[in-house]
């Protein structure tokens, strides 16, 4: 993912960011053969999943529920999530 210009974290290795200089920025998950990625932007999200999967076989299951056994909850209105 550092070839992609993502920075890995120094508290969990499996999550990388990147920046962007207009301070948007994508958070990436990546834990064996799951990712989850974080944006505020639709089509930067998009873009993201047209680059790697120039590089890797993927599957896009849409809008995530779960992730490492945890439930993910989201309440749009206010634009906050939580994780169970």
């Amino acid at each position: 993912m550092m070839d992609h210009g993502y920075d890995k974290t120094f508290s969990d290795h499996c999550v990388f960011v990147k920046k962007f200089p207009n301070e948007k920025y994508i958070i990436l998950l990546l834990y064996v053969d799951d990712m989850l990625n974080v944006c505020h932007d639709k089509n930067d999200i998009q873009s993201l999943k047209r680059e790697l999967s120039k590089f890797f076989a993927m599957k896009d299951l849409g809008l995530a529920n779960q992730i490492l056994s945890m439930k993910i909850f989201r309440e749009r209105t206010n634009g906050k999530s939580w994780l169970s």
